[in-house]
C-alpha cells in the first residue's frame, strides 16, 4: 500500500464502522475513533457489548449486519485479534455493499481475510493506523 493509495483511501472515505470499539478512552478503538470523527468521517461504532448505546452522536451497532442499509459504510476498521479478521470480512462483504476499504490496526494480520477482500475488490491495508498515517500523509 502505497502513500498515493492510502491517500486516495483517505480523500474518498466518508463513512467509517470501527470494528471492536470500546467506550474506554484510553483505548486505542476509541483514540482513533474520535480523530477520524475530527477529520470530518462519520464514525460507526461497532460493539456487541455497547450496542444501543451512543458515541459521538452515532448508535453503537452489535455488529455490521446490524448497521442500517442507509448508512453507506465506505471503510471497516478492524479492531480485533488477528484470528478474528476472517468472520468480521465475511460480515463486511455480505451485509456491507458500499465498502471499499478493510483496514486492519496495527498488529492485526491476516492475509487469507486480506486475500479474500481483495478477491472482492476491495482495498486492503494490514498492520497500519489512520491515525498516524493521515496527519502524515494529509498534513
Amino acid at each position: 500500500m502505497t502513500d498515493q493509495d492510502l491517500r486516495e483511501i483517505f480523500e474518498t472515505t466518508r463513512t467509517i464502522a470501527v470494528v471492536g470499539f470500546s467506550n474506554n478512552p484510553e483505548r486505542a478503538s476509541n483514540k482513533v475513533a474520535r480523530f477520524l470523527n475530527t477529520k470530518g468521517y462519520r464514525v460507526i461504532p461497532v460493539n456487541p457489548g455497547l450496542a444501543g448505546q451512543e458515541f459521538l452522536g452515532e448508535a453503537v451497532y452489535a455488529d455490521l449486519a446490524s448497521i442500517p442499509a442507509g448508512i453507506e459504510v465506505d471503510m471497516v476498521d478492524i479492531f480485533r485479534r488477528s484470528e478474528m479478521v476472517p468472520e468480521v470480512v465475511t460480515e463486511a462483504l455480505a451485509s456491507l455493499p458500499h465498502l471499499r476499504t478493510i483496514w486492519m490496526q496495527l498488529g492485526v494480520i491476516n492475509d487469507a481475510a486480506a486475500a479474500g477482500a481483495r478477491g472482492a475488490g476491495k482495498r486492503v491495508v494490514m498492520d497500519r493506523c489512520p491515525k498516524i498515517d493521515y496527519p502524515r500523509i494529509m498534513g
